[in-house]
């Protein structure tokens, strides 16, 4: 579904990510609700020319209601509005046009979201999880006594998440010569543009602070209690600050 990239100089693990994947998977979702309400709508039109419930009969009832479900689980979750309203007018309903309808205006609500860009957009969730597992990994290696790889991989997280959110508010993450800004410029550019405070900022620069001991060899500069400490505060500003 992606692919990710390592890349180790002077100590510091460099990470890039090949974002046309998570574009792709946006449209496969699309396309899996726009074929979803279609074989509801043809089933509606179906059933109108025969009447009541004997245009749908037990199996098509069921496939629908399996269809449209796992859809929106799928794309939204089972705690968003999405579900939750999906799953109120299918207990609300008494026939299956009822339901079929109102749980069918659910998928349609979800795709102009879709669309318009007002979902938390499957690019943003697969980099969250993404990013979770290489601070797990960091928290992995920081419990086994391998503090200082703990704190590059960590730091390097970070900086990929800053660029991505860069990339993510149209702000440029390369110098006019061409080479990539660094860490604390792109944290510079982030606040100049209002994405999080400077209070945060402040946050960031002293994270990369850390990374750059590590990075450098000043391994005394910091315990294994601090890393810990830095791996969950990054954990909990990349889930405040979505890519």
């Amino acid at each position: 579904m992606y692919t990710v990239l390592f890349c180790v100089c002077r100590g510091v693990v460099y990470v890039y990510f090949d974002d046309c994947s998570f574009k792709k998977m946006n449209d496969i979702f699309i396309d899996q609700l726009e074929d979803v309400i279609a074989a509801c709508e043809d089933a509606l039109k179906h059933a109108e020319s025969l009447g009541a419930d004997e245009g749908f009969g037990e199996e098509r009832s069921g496939y629908l209601h399996t269809r449209l479900f796992s859809v929106i689980e799928r794309i939204a979750g089972r705690n968003s509005v999405y579900y939750e309203n999906a799953r109120e007018f299918y207990q609300m309903s008494i026939d299956t046009e009822g339901w079929l309808k109102r749980v069918c205006g659910v998928s349609k609500s979800l795709l102009h979201d879709m669309k318009n860009g007002y979902l938390k957009s499957f690019e943003e969730v697969i980099h969250s999880d993404l990013f979770s597992d290489f601070l797990e990994m960091a928290e992995h290696l920081n419990e086994n006594g391998f503090k200082d790889a703990a704190a590059v991989i960590a730091g390097s997280t970070l900086e990929a998440h800053l660029r991505m959110l860069c990339e993510k508010n149209k702000i440029e993450i390369e110098l006019e010569n061409g080479k990539p800004k660094s860490g604390d410029a792109l944290n510079v550019s982030l606040v100049k543009e209002g994405v999080y405070s400077k209070l945060e900022q402040k946050s960031v620069t002293a994270w990369f602070g850390q990374r750059n001991k590590a990075a450098h060899g000043h391994y005394e500069a910091y315990d294994n209690q601090q890393v810990a400490l830095n791996i969950d505060s990054i954990r909990a500003f990349i889930g405040r600050n979505p890519a």
